[in-house]
């Protein structure tokens, strides 16, 4: 699905954004304190930094009010392994992985995004996803970058085994804008890994590493279903 606004699209110089501020966000828990002062407080855009976040971080617009958003509009995910991902997994794994997998793949990943915020957002009172813009429907243009797959199960594998303790891990990079003026409301970066499952190795195969990764999709999409709930006064 896309915008007909030509300015929603994503450029070049917008995922330069993306890639450098993820990368400052990159970094474990015991060093939140480091990271606040790397992340900025107010964006190059005018949203600033939201504290006592679940998320690595979260922008928004100073004054924004989301309690008169009904609807949602999803544009297509934006997806994007880890730099050299598949040059190193080609040389540590009997099996390799071609530029076609990796394609397939993203195609995947950004398809099973838009199923499972839908399924999220759009169940049991919630948020209807819809196509148009209008003055209740806030637009999400979500992205998953770093995107790390453990042991990759493509068709070329045939009935090779791959072992891992956790299906890999993933960035996401969400922006929220009103449908009509198109005004950038918030920005979000969280990273997440699938669960490690004990520590345990297991057979990874197609299956469950789309299970693992509807996992962590899930996270997400849970989180902003329950950020809407609070402003909408239906929080539990």
């Amino acid at each position: 699905m896309q915008m007909k606004n030509k300015q929603m699209k994503p450029t070049v110089s917008c995922f330069v954004v993306v890639f450098v501020s993820a990368a400052l966000l990159m970094v474990p828990a015991v060093e939140a304190k480091k990271r606040e002062k790397e992340v900025p407080k107010v964006t190059h855009d005018g949203l600033e930094l939201v504290l006592d976040s679940k998320a690595d971080a979260i922008w928004v617009r100073p004054g924004a009010d989301f309690s008169g958003y009904d609807r949602i509009q999803i544009l297509d995910c934006y997806v994007a392994f880890k730099k050299y991902w598949a040059q190193r997994h080609n040389r540590d794994s009997v099996t390799k992985v071609t530029n076609r997998d990796v394609e397939h793949m993203k195609a995947e990943m950004a398809e099973l995004f838009r199923e499972v915020f839908v399924e999220v957002l759009d169940t049991e009172g919630g948020y209807p996803v819809v196509d148009e813009a209008d003055d209740d429907v806030l637009v999400l243009r979500p992205g998953i970058i770093d995107l790390d797959v453990t042991a990759p199960d493509t068709q070329s594998q045939g009935r090779s085994y791959s072992f891992a303790a956790s299906a890999g891990s993933a960035t996401l990079y969400l922006e929220i804008f009103d449908s009509v003026s198109g005004e950038i409301l918030a920005r979000v970066i969280d990273h997440l890994a699938a669960s490690d499952r004990g520590g345990v190795m297991r057979w990874t195969n197609r299956v469950a590493n789309r299970q693992a990764a509807q996992e962590v999709l899930g996270k997400w999409a849970e989180g902003l279903r329950n950020r809407l709930d609070e402003v909408h006064g239906q929080a539990d």
